[in-house]
């Protein structure tokens, strides 16, 4: 069961100054599961995210990546192992497409340039990427497509986890339709385990095999999409399933 777990925190409290962002959480992610976190602004989401890839330490506290307590960890290895998507996902203006994707392998792969040409190549096909698009720069792309070129670019070092900040937030109701569908198609396909965060409850309720509802650094409900739905265990939850 213990390998089962990706992501597992305990008993991580985070404060900044006096303010207490997350209190006394505890959080099993598992292997392959897709977690989409949905919660009010200031909830502690973003936090957990940043938690689990070392950008920022629990005050109190320990998070475990794979079975391994992450403040004991080299940082950088670490973060080649989890890929991070965020809005508007701040792809490199003076690279070709191509080479943003590339960016991350040929650093992993030195100078095996036909390790790196091939990771790039499986990941076009896996997004349905035209090979086209690869020689443009960001600015010739429409908002969809730089967050679908964001989204093969995290996942170019082949990692086992994938963080996502609102990726499609930024983008048009139809796009952003179409992008949901891709990330549940590659999640099926890779088997990557995938934390997902999101201010829309139908988007939470539509990608999570698990969703995990937050309010002011606690967990109001931790279930299925479907018991959530049903048997939501708060007046929080229950107002944010009906709003």
């Amino acid at each position: 069961m213990e390998n089962d777990i990706a992501i597992r925190f305990e008993h991580v409290t985070k404060l900044y100054g006096e303010r207490e962002i997350l209190k006394d959480f505890n959080l099993n992610i598992r292997r392959g599961e897709f977690l989409t976190i949905i919660g009010s602004s200031g909830s502690g989401k973003t936090t957990v995210l940043k938690l689990i890839n070392g950008l920022i330490s629990p005050t109190f506290g320990i998070i475990r990546v794979n079975g391994k307590d992450i403040s004991k960890e080299n940082q950088t290895l670490l973060r080649r192992n989890i890929g991070y998507v965020i809005q508007g996902i701040g792809l490199f203006p003076h690279m070709t497409i191509r080479k943003n994707i590339a960016y991350v392998p040929s650093l992993l792969n030195g100078s095996d340039k036909n390790r790196t040409r091939a990771a790039v190549e499986r990941l076009i096909k896996v997004l349905g990427l035209d090979q086209e698009m690869l020689d443009r720069y960001p600015a010739e792309l429409s908002g969809g497509q730089r967050q679908r070129v964001g989204i093969a670019r995290a996942l170019a070092a082949n990692p086992d986890i994938l963080l996502m900040d609102e990726p499609f937030g930024a983008v048009d109701e139809i796009t952003r339709k179409m992008l949901q569908s891709e990330i549940l198609r590659i999640h099926e396909q890779l088997g990557v385990t995938i934390v997902f965060i999101t201010h829309d409850i139908k988007e939470a309720l539509k990608l999570g095999t698990r969703v995990l509802v937050m309010n002011k650094g606690n967990v109001e409900q931790l279930d299925t999409p479907d018991n959530i739905r049903t048997s939501p265990a708060t007046p929080f939850v229950k107002e944010l399933i009906q709003g």
